[in-house]
């Protein structure tokens, strides 16, 4: 979308402003194995660049059993018989705790120091790859790697769970080693702490070949910043959009609503490659959401967005308010939690 924007007496300045609703990616099925690589947010990360708080020594106990299952020799752990190796020998490294206490810096972290075939991303994508590739084609593929990295291993879908349950059956018998962090259900596994003899019980058969690391800490998105601050009017996202598009960079702008209608019809594997290359996005009319469907569309989005680090300038409610207060007290509400930390930390991000 071209836009001439007159500034006072000053010249008009045509810009380029794109609308994330004229946006349609298509990633192909046998394309999607490339794509599991950590976002950009973490391509350069490692355990050196954690910063441990002191407060909490189990960030840096999470450092050390990190680094000693991304360095231990391959075929390590397998199950002989009915004896299940000891935890620091298991294939599988499970980081436990709340959100914002750098466990995906962790898991990135494993990803990077690992040597050999390695394929990292969200639980959602994997089931993604499953219903793109097919159950015994994602499990062939992925067993062949050397570890399998999960972020946000989700509870919310029963369906789901056992989907990937047997998938990382297969992935563990086929060689493979399987760093995962949690995400989870508050209402089934305890208010804000996730309870490991319950993830362990619902992977199943899994249980013996994980080792449990908790991460206990504040969400350092929110260490020495604000809380969400006042937006200011749709003129003035417009304007902020303006200027960023006549610097060179590349935006999109949109009013809320017009989005949650495009979701719809957008996969959730394409919420990425939606915003990949975007400097700023632009909202108008940010409301408080009610309908559940589009409050998790609009996690995969934030999260999404957070993933690539693209600011983000919206105008009406507060970005603490995007979701209701029935949402935040109802089964999904670590989700949302979590996406409004997010969201918080690209709003000032781009005030910055």
């Amino acid at each position: 979308m071209t836009r001439s924007l007159g500034w006072g007496h000053a010249a008009s300045v045509t810009v380029v402003i794109e609308a994330l609703t004229h946006r349609r990616p298509a990633v192909p099925p046998e394309e999607l194995i490339g794509l599991l690589v950590p976002p950009p947010a973490f391509t350069d990360v490692s355990f050196d660049s954690y910063l441990p708080d002191p407060a909490h020594p189990s960030q840096s106990a999470a450092v050390a059993a990190g680094r000693a299952f991304a360095a231990r020799p391959p075929g390590t752990g397998r199950r002989r018989l009915f004896r299940s190796p000891p935890p620091e020998l298991r294939p599988g490294l499970y980081f436990d705790g709340g959100f914002g206490v750098g466990k995906t810096h962790l898991l990135a972290s494993v990803f990077h120091a690992f040597d050999g075939g390695k394929v990292f991303g969200t639980f959602v994508e994997f089931t993604n790859l499953v219903g793109a590739l097919g159950f015994a084609t994602a499990a062939d593929v992925l067993s062949r790697q050397g570890l399998v990295c999960i972020d946000e291993f989700e509870l919310d879908d029963p369906g789901d769970t056992v989907l990937m349950s047997s998938l990382m059956e297969r992935m563990v018998e086929g060689g493979a080693r399987v760093a995962a962090t949690s995400n989870t259900l508050p209402d089934r596994l305890g208010e804000g702490r996730f309870a490991a003899e319950d993830f362990l019980r619902e992977i199943q058969g899994l249980s013996a070949r994980f080792e449990v690391v908790r991460v206990d800490g504040d969400d350092y998105r929110h260490r020495g910043l604000p809380a969400a601050s006042t937006p200011g009017s749709d003129d003035a996202v417009r304007a902020r959009v303006a200027q960023t598009a006549d610097s060179g960079r590349r935006v999109s702008l949109d009013s809320f609503d017009e989005v949650l209608i495009h979701l719809r019809t957008v996969h959730p594997s394409q919420y990425g490659p939606l915003v990949a290359d975007l400097d700023l996005v632009g909202l108008t009319g940010l409301r408080t959401l009610t309908d559940q469907a589009d409050a998790l569309r609009v996690v995969v989005l934030i999260d999404r967005l957070y993933d690539r680090e693209v600011p983000v300038v919206a105008s009406g409610v507060p970005a603490d308010r995007l979701f209701g207060p029935d949402m935040l007290r109802g089964g999904y509400r670590k989700k949302y939690q979590r996406a409004t930390s997010r969201l918080i930390a690209l709003c000032a991000d781009e005030a910055r």
